[in-house]
Formats: structure tokens, C-alpha cells, sequence
């Protein structure tokens, strides 16, 4: 019950709504009505709003601030943007998994992404007779908003759904092997699938080397599992073979529709109608030198204004996607199905019809193409003293490779950029220098993580792997493309149009505290606080640059931070520091970036294309979808480049290899071999002659005997010993012997206590890492 600070009635406190009017001053709430409102009211749980709900002021506000600081403190609550929610709470809108049916037929469905301790809780599918809309099954992917109900005996979440994704079955997905004595083999091609049997009779038209689906059958107690071949998708020995398997282990639509390309063929190139024409203004394009589509432009000059020395007039132009994409279309649908471009090293599968993405949209190099541009100016300081937005027709100056740029710039101009060097590169690049200190007084998160690029031969098979140069030419459009989005969302908000932001959440504290316990264990400190700043992070990571742990420490800082999304819902950006971003620069690839074009266009009254109310209305489901579907984009390419990475190294078994451990779990350890990013793992149990510990603080294993081990981002030498090409599956050997880790004995024994304590809270193997 709530406590009561004296002997008054207060009203009914069973609804906090009605609450709300009743309460008076000196009404306090307890801990489980401030969690039940919480519960109740995902929508509503900002600090602000509990305080409203219950009536609080002056310090009884002060005394709520405080509570729900013990209350995310105990692990009940956790901050999530500006919200609180439930500790292992399903989000308001969320992706389902769809599995079975309770004794009264009833759909139960998991969340299909669950961070929280134990088993994911069970949502109750609710569906409106005759109301119309979509109508779910067994083993459905969906689109939900979850409610939380107050029946502990039955599910914890009813969930009303508002979209299906692709449908989904028992198949799996597998290559169809023909052996030497003419039985058939499926070939997996994920990690845990089980190799499977096809008998003749099943075999469905599949040939050798086919990527089939098929549907296993009832295992028997003796040999292994039989299966029966459903399609044949492709034949692997395509150059393009291995992207395949992620497009359909992942269900990443790759066909167009046929009415989707019909549209795309009948489009008509925009005109001059609504638009300025700035086809005279040598706005380039620097992208990658094998780029297809060209979304972006850019252009600068020193600001002339006698009130602004030393600042300058940046523009960025981007294709006018809006201008063909129209909502609720084919061509639309079938964007919003797609959610964003998948890049692949041996294929893209677009976003967009290569009649919209690399035709009509691409700014091409001297042909008239439409365009929302912002022009901006910026003090000496870097620091943005106005914007305008504007819808033009442009004609790109010059296409320009990031190298070549940069050559340029360094002192080694050819025959295309030498005409443009003066009036055109040179502004670009002082005025990158004036905005640089913008982002350096700005402090963004920088991390220090080098991306690596894979190179393919003529027939799909890997050449090398390499880790491209990081030119200030990629930096000057990624500071431009920035500030060109933040200008969006600030003139979004400033009109009151709705958006859709891009949001980055700051760590939460279960985070914070495991990266201060983490960096304790290199007598680094973390200072505790809850608004945390990049500027910390940068602190931590500039005192080990260049020592032997930079790497250690980068990769644990990284893993400590939340996800970016989509949410018409701000909180801002943490990684870059930012009160105010939303994507606005690549409307050719990502569909959260034509949304926030349309907004603008019609908060600006220019002309048509805006968006519309009906789609400003969905805007809480497209941003769920379109993060749903970058995660996607995320893994079927993370999935791929390990697939290749295996393949091209199965013929290598029994060499040795440089390598870091990249992952450190009760089971073993994964490792990274940073020549080719692919990773593999050790099991413990190959690990050597002691009984070894997890200790989840430190990211380590130990010997119990010796205190010795691993501990992630070690670099360590490993032998390759079996391949699963087709899974992108590697198992190594470790041939480093282990190492004293950081600490004193005391440190080793509370590590063992830990570990300890953790197998007897969750029995003899451990709780899943």
C-alpha cells in the first residue's frame, strides 16, 4: 500500500488516472504502484509523466527521482530513451514470433529479440473477429503492440497485431550433396542445423551443389534425419552463390514484383516545375570508386557576410526520391517491405528498382537531376548559424572516387580533378577544416574499430581482404552528410511535423556498471553519474591508445553501447552527441530517409510528394519495420562474409594462423583472425590440462589451478583443424599457452567466487552466456 504522510482518505488509488485528481500533496506512492503504473502505462513512464499521474510536486518529486534511481539500481527498471520501463518488459511495439496455441486455441507468441534474465515472456495474440486486417498462424513472424495484463496464471502480454512478415515454415534451408555411393545429403547451413538424409523419392528435381529448402522429417532413434526437398532456390556454383543463402536464410525480399517494375519503367524524368534551378552551381559527387547510385552532392564556400569571418556556406543536395517514390504505391509498399538496401561483397540487393536507384535518382555526372538540397553556414568555430532547405533541379559537376579526391587535395590532381581543384576541392576541404571544430568541441564517441573490405575474384571466390585507408576525403562527407540531417530534424521539429528520428540511447546502467567493474580490472576508472557523455567514453579510450589493451578496451566500450533504431520518438543521439538527428542524406537505400524528405517537403509547402496524414499516423509501425529490417540487412551480411571467409580458407586446415580473441563464453572462446575478420571458436574443453572459469567481469577464462588463461582481444596464435564452408563455421586450436591475467590473487579469488556462485545459481553448467 501507498504510505500515507497523515490520517486523510485520499481517494480510490486503484486507478492512476483517476489518481491523478485525487491525490493530495502529501500522498506518496509505494514501490510496486509506481512499477504496476509503469507496466500499465509503457506510453506514458517518463519521470514527468509518473509525477503527473500521482499528483507529485515540489520535493515529493525529488523523492521520485530518487526512487526510481534504486529502482533501475535493484535491476526493476530500465531506462530506455527517455522512458522507464519494467526490467525484461516487451517494448509497446515489437516483432513476435509466433509458436503455438494455448488449450483454448489461443496464439502464443514469443518477443523475437529478448535481452532479459530467464525465459522470454509469453504474449497472448488477440484477434478482432470480423474486423478485417491481418490474420496470423503458427510460426508467423509478426508486428505487435503488447500489452501488459494482470493474470498470473495465464500470459504476461496480449499483443494486437498490425503487420505479418514473411511467412514462415518448418523448412530449413540446406545444399543438396549427391555422395560416391548415390545417396543423398543435405549440407547445413547454420551452425546448430543437423545434417539430414533425402531418400530418392523426396529428391524433387535437386541436382548437386543445389541450394534447396526441404522440411525435415520425424527423427528416428537410429542414424541421422531424413528430410524431403520442398524447392531447389539456385544452383551454387553461380558466382553470386553464397549471398544467396542469406537472402533466403533471412527472407530478404530480392525479386521485384512485376508491378513494381512496370511502375518503375512508366516513371517520367521530373521537370523544372517547383523547383529552383541550380544546374549552374558545380555541386560533385565523392563516393566509392565502384558506387552504381549517387544520392548525394556537395558544394562550399567561404560565407562572404561581413558578421561571419572565417565561416563558410556549406550545401548538400540529395536525390529527389520523393519525387517518384509515392506512398502507397508499388513502388512504396514494396520499399517499405524492403526497409533499406542489403550490401553484400558479391551482390546489392536495392531498396529501389535500378530504373529509380541507378537511373532517375543517381545523381549522374552532367545529367539534370532532382534534388532536396540544404544550404548551410556555419562560424569559424564550426558551429551551424542557419539553414534553408530547397527543392532543385542540380547537374553533378564531376564524379569523383574518394581516392581520387584525396589525391587531389595531397598534390597529385588528374585530368578530371585538376579543372575543379581550385574553385571546387579546395573550398570543400577548408570548409571541412572549419567544421571539424564543430565536432571536436562537439566530442561525438570515437572509437577506434577498423572496418574491413572483402575483394572477390571474377568466379565469387575471395582474393583478399583488406582494410581500406581512412581518408579525410570519407570524413568530409561523413561530417557534411551529419550536419545535413541534423538540419532536417531541427527544421522537422521546428514546423511540428512528424518524423521519424535516429536515435542512439545512452548505455544503460546495467552496462555502466559492468564496463566500470570491467575497466577496474586495469585500474581504469569510469566515472559513475547517470547522465553519462561520449566525452567519458573518449577519456578511457585516449589513455590506452597505443598501449597493448587499446584493443581490448575499444571492443569492450563498444559492446557496452545500445543499438541506434528508428522512432518517431526523440532522445537524441549519444554516439554522436547530438540532441536532435534523423536520416535525411541516403533516400536511395533507406526508407527512414524518404520519410523524413516527404516530412519536409510538406512542411515547407514544396510541392508534391509530401507526407501524408495517413502515413504520418503510421509512423510508430514504419519505424519498428525499418529497424527490424537493419538488423536484418546486418546479419544476412555478417553471415555472408563468414560464409566466404570459410570457404575460401577450407582448403588451409591444419595451418596456423595470428589471431585475437574476439568472444569469451562459458563454452570457449571465439577468435578473429584480423587478416580476413572471420571468426572461429575453441572449445573450453580443448583448452589444455586445468579446469577453467569463466569470469564474465574481466571477459576471461582461468585456470583454477593455475590462475592462467585468456581474456578477450588477446592476440594468440591457432591452428585450424574443421571447416563448414556452406555455414561460415570454423573450429580452432588454441597454440598460445596462457597468460598470468591482470589483477591480484585476491582479484583471481573473487573472480573464482563469482564464477562459483553463478554454477550454483543456475546449476552445474552455468547460466547461457
Amino acid at each position: 500500500m501507498a504510505r500515507r504522510i497523515s490520517g486523510r482518505s485520499h481517494g480510490d488509488p486503484r486507478n492512476a488516472d483517476t489518481r491523478a485528481k485525487v491525490v493530495k500533496d502529501d500522498y506518496r506512492p509505494s514501490r510496486d504502484e509506481i512499477l504496476r503504473y509503469i507496466a500499465e502505462n509503457p506510453d506514458r513512464s517518463g519521470k514527468r509523466e509518473i509525477a503527473k499521474a500521482f499528483a507529485l510536486r515540489g520535493e515529493d518529486r525529488i523523492w521520485l527521482k530518487d526512487l526510481l534511481r534504486d529502482l533501475q539500481d535493484e535491476g526493476l527498471l530500465n531506462k530506455e530513451r527517455k522512458r522507464l520501463t519494467r526490467a525484461g518488459a516487451v517494448p509497446h511495439v515489437a516483432v513476435l514470433d509466433i509458436f503455438g496455441r494455448d488449450d483454448d486455441g489461443v496464439l502464443l507468441a514469443n518477443p523475437s529479440e529478448y535481452t532479459g534474465a530467464g525465459s522470454p515472456p509469453v504474449i497472448a495474440i488477440r484477434i478482432s473477429r470480423g474486423a478485417g486486417g491481418p490474420v496470423p498462424g503458427i510460426g508467423d513472424r509478426v508486428l505487435a503492440k503488447t500489452f501488459p495484463t494482470d493474470d498470473p496464471s495465464g500470459p504476461a502480454y496480449t499483443g494486437r497485431v498490425m503487420k505479418i512478415f514473411e511467412k514462415r515454415s518448418d523448412a530449413v534451408l540446406g545444399v543438396f550433396r549427391v555422395l560416391k555411393d548415390g545417396t543423398f545429403r543435405i549440407e547445413p547451413v547454420e551452425r546448430r542445423q543437423p545434417e539430414l538424409i533425402v531418400d530418392k523419392e523426396f529428391q524433387n528435381g535437386a541436382r548437386n551443389g543445389d541450394l534447396v529448402e526441404v522440411e525435415p522429417a520425424r527423427a528416428s532413434r537410429f542414424g541421422l534425419p531424413r528430410a524431403k526437398v520442398l524447392a531447389v532456390l539456385g544452383s551454387l556454383s553461380s558466382e553470386k552463390a553464397v549471398s544467396m543463402i542469406a537472402i533466403h536464410a533471412h527472407d530478404i525480399p530480392h525479386v521485384f514484383p512485376a508491378d513494381v517494375i512496370a511502375e518503375a519503367e512508366a516513371v517520367k524524368p521530373a521537370t523544372l516545375d517547383h523547383r529552383e534551378d541550380w544546374r549552374d552551381l558545380p555541386l560533385v559527387t565523392i563516393d566509392p570508386a565502384d558506387a552504381k547510385d549517387h544520392d548525394d552532392a556537395v558544394f562550399a564556400t567561404p560565407d562572404t557576410g561581413e558578421n561571419n569571418p572565417g565561416g563558410v556556406v556549406v550545401t548538400v543536395a540529395i536525390a529527389d526520391v520523393a519525387a517518384y517514390v509515392r506512398y502507397g504505391a508499388p513502388l512504396d509498399r514494396e520499399a517499405l517491405k524492403r526497409g533499406n538496401s542489403v550490401y553484400f561483397p558479391d551482390r546489392v540487393v536495392p531498396m529501389l528498382p535500378e530504373r529509380i536507384s541507378n537511373d532517375l535518382c543517381s545523381l549522374r555526372e552532367g545529367e539534370d537531376r532532382p534534388a532536396l538540397a540544404v544550404r548551410m553556414t556555419f562560424s569559424s568555430e564550426g558551429r551551424k548559424l542557419r539553414h534553408s532547405f530547397h527543392r532543385v533541379m542540380m547537374k553533378s559537376a564531376a564524379k569523383l572516387a574518394y581516392p581520387q579526391a584525396q589525391a587531389a587535395i595531397d598534390g597529385a590532381p588528374d585530368d578530371k580533378t585538376r579543372p575543379i581543384l581550385d574553385s571546387v576541392l579546395k573550398p570543400l576541404w577548408n570548409a571541412y577544416a572549419v567544421l571539424k571544430r564543430g565536432r571536436d568541441s562537439r566530442q561525438p564517441l570515437e572509437l577506434d574499430l577498423p572496418e574491413r573490405k572483402i575483394l572477390l575474384k571474377p568466379d565469387g571466390t575471395v582474393d583478399r581482404v583488406i582494410v581500406p585507408e581512412r581518408l579525410d576525403a570519407h570524413k568530409l562527407i561523413e561530417e557534411f552528410m551529419i550536419q545535413a540531417n541534423v538540419a532536417a530534424a531541427e527544421t522537422l521539429e521546428g514546423k511540428k511535423e512528424p518524423l521519424v528520428y535516429r536515435i542512439h540511447d545512452a548505455p544503460s546502467l546495467a552496462k555502466q556498471e559492468s564496463l566500470r567493474e570491467f575497466l577496474q580490472t586495469l585500474s581504469l576508472s569510469l566515472a559513475r553519474g547517470a547522465q553519462m557523455r561520449p566525452s567519458q567514453f573518449n577519456g578511457i579510450l585516449e589513455r590506452v591508445r597505443g598501449a597493448d589493451n587499446e584493443a581490448l578496451v575499444n571492443e569492450v566500450v563498444l559492446r557496452s553501447q545500445s543499438q541506434a533504431e528508428y522512432s518517431p520518438k526523440n532522445i537524441g543521439h549519444f554516439g554522436l552527441n547530438l540532441r536532435r538527428y534523423a536520416h535525411f542524406t541516403s533516400p536511395i537505400r533507406r526508407y527512414a530517409d524518404l520519410i523524413v524528405h516527404r516530412g519536409l517537403i510538406a512542411a515547407l509547402g514544396l510541392g508534391p510528394g509530401g507526407l501524408t496524414q495517413q502515413e504520418a499516423d503510421r509512423l510508430e509501425e514504419v519505424a519498428a519495420l525499418i529497424s527490424a529490417t537493419e538488423r536484418r540487412a546486418m546479419a544476412a551480411e555478417r553471415d555472408t562474409v563468414d560464409r566466404l571467409v570459410a570457404a575460401y580458407l577450407a582448403e588451409r586446415v591444419n595451418d596456423t594462423f595470428d589471431a585475437r580473441i574476439s568472444g569469451v563464453t562459458k563454452a570457449g572462446l571465439f577468435v578473429q583472425l584480423p587478416q580476413y575478420g572471420a571468426d572461429g571458436f575453441i572449445p573450453v574443453s580443448s583448452l589444455g590440462g586445468d579446469y577453467y572459469i569463466y569470469d564474465e567481469t574481466a571477459r576471461s577464462l582461468f585456470g583454477e589451478r593455475t590462475g592462467k588463461g585468456y581474456q578477450l582481444a588477446d592476440r594468440v596464435e591457432v591452428r585450424l583443424v574443421e571447416v563448414a564452408p556452406m555455414a561460415g563455421a570454423m573450429r580452432f586450436e588454441m597454440l598460445t599457452d596462457p597468460k598470468p591475467l591482470p589483477g591480484s590473487r585476491r582479484s583471481f579469488h573473487k573472480a573464482k567466487g563469482r564464477a562459483r556462485a553463478s554454477q550454483s545459481r543456475s546449476g552445474p553448467r552455468g547460466r547461457r552466456s
